[in-house]
């Protein structure tokens, strides 16, 4: 579905999806009211949405996140004018799989959709590493299911804020006294909690429920959602080091970002 800022640009979106074959487009109502219900009643597999809704600059935002809530398994494109710091965290937080500039091309937007759908990220090395600064700056105390209770151990959550910083199974097994075996089960036993299959999962995760304040406290700040196995993403076709990162140089990676040229690209995951 194709939810664009207004009525004309979202019909020229549809428009041009739609010469696409691959691609059963549905055009939709630039309202935040006709999206969510739209999300409710089709069979939607992706969402292009814009941030900017009803004359509101950030409408489309908190849209995204009432999709991502109410049905998980629809994969949300963010369409950005400028892929600056603060629109492409807020994007992340929202919940989105895919992050997409406007200055971009069509035949690049056809590629972006498809990747999401196939279950990878989209997005670049320097949105990427936004999300890493950010996500340093803003990660819960605690990651907390519905009814408040912990998803993962204390020990666990030292491992994710590990990821979070770029490190290596070697550097967090350095700094956290650990081995790197034991490093390597620790992931392995968070990835299943939380239904994620990659570092990059794990930190938009944690991401999109980040707050400056710890989640699920009593004055009914919002908790974390409930992990869904099922909605794991699919292995990125590129083969993945024992780490868990990328070996092709092209694809950004979750432990070291590259200072490559800032091209957009598939994140694996």
């Amino acid at each position: 579905m194709a939810a664009d800022s207004n009525r004309m640009n979202n019909q020229l979106l549809a428009d041009a999806l739609t010469r696409d074959n691959r691609f059963r487009v549905m055009e939709g109502e630039p309202t935040a009211d006709a999206i969510v219900a739209a999300a409710q009643k089709e069979m939607l597999d992706i969402v292009i949405l814009s941030p900017a809704l009803e004359e509101d600059s950030t409408k489309g935002f908190r849209v995204a996140q009432q999709l991502h809530a109410a049905r998980p398994e629809i994969r949300i494109i963010i369409l950005l004018d400028s892929c600056e710091r603060n629109a492409v965290t807020e994007a992340f937080r929202s919940g989105a799989r895919g992050i997409f500039c406007r200055s971009e091309s069509l035949k690049s937007l056809g590629k972006c959709i498809s990747c999401v759908h196939e279950g990878q990220i989209w997005a670049s090395s320097r949105e990427l590493r936004y999300l890493l600064e950010a996500f340093s700056e803003t990660m819960p105390m605690r990651l907390v299911d519905a009814a408040g209770t912990s998803i993962l151990s204390r020990r666990e959550q030292d491992v994710v804020r590990c990821v979070s910083e770029g490190l290596s199974n070697r550097e967090i097994a350095g700094r956290l006294h650990l081995t790197e075996h034991t490093v390597k089960n620790y992931l392995f036993r968070i990835f299943d909690k939380l239904g994620v299959s990659s570092r990059v999962e794990v930190v938009l995760y944690a991401f999109s429920v980040g707050r400056s304040t710890p989640l699920g406290t009593a004055n009914g700040a919002p908790s974390a959602p409930t992990p869904n196995r099922a909605l794991r993403m699919k292995a990125a076709a590129k083969p993945v080091t024992s780490e868990g990162l990328p070996q092709s140089r092209r694809e950004a990676k979750v432990a070291g970002l590259p200072g490559e040229k800032d091209a957009r690209r598939v994140v694996p995951v």
